[in-house]
């Protein structure tokens, strides 16, 4: 598992290869990943947007941006957390992914970016 701090909110991730519903003969390697998110602050914030930067080997980065996460903008309250998984495809069956969220503070109404850790995508089929 790989985790970040960013501005006392803290970024926890686990992929996992999902090799039931990869297809490596199709170049379809599905990954799923799990996200934690802990407000170890004294201030509520809401989670506005995300932005994710995902590598392929051999067919390079993609760019996905977009309101909130799996459709919700949580507010996520002092010592309080929240977690979601999504998945994503790779073509390679290689790469990784890192991005941020960007919150906003529901005292202050400041806005801030926090870092999404980078972490691996390897596919079990072709690590063997």
């Amino acid at each position: 598992m790989e985790s970040r701090t960013t501005s006392n909110i803290r970024v926890s991730v686990q992929p996992v290869y999902d090799y039931k519903n990869s297809y490596p003969s199709e170049n379809r390697f599905v990954f799923r990943y799990n996200i934690y998110i802990e407000n170890l602050g004294n201030i509520p914030v809401q989670l506005l947007r995300r932005k994710w930067l995902i590598y392929d080997v051999g067919y390079g980065f993609t760019e996905v941006a977009g309101d909130g996460v799996i459709g919700l903008t949580p507010e996520i309250i002092p010592d309080g957390d929240f977690s979601y998984f999504s998945n994503v495809i790779l073509r390679s069956g290689f790469g990784n992914m890192t991005g941020t969220y960007t919150f906003r503070n529901l005292i202050s109404k400041e806005i801030f970016d926090v870092e999404i850790p980078k972490f691996a995508l390897h596919s079990q089929v072709l690590s063997n």
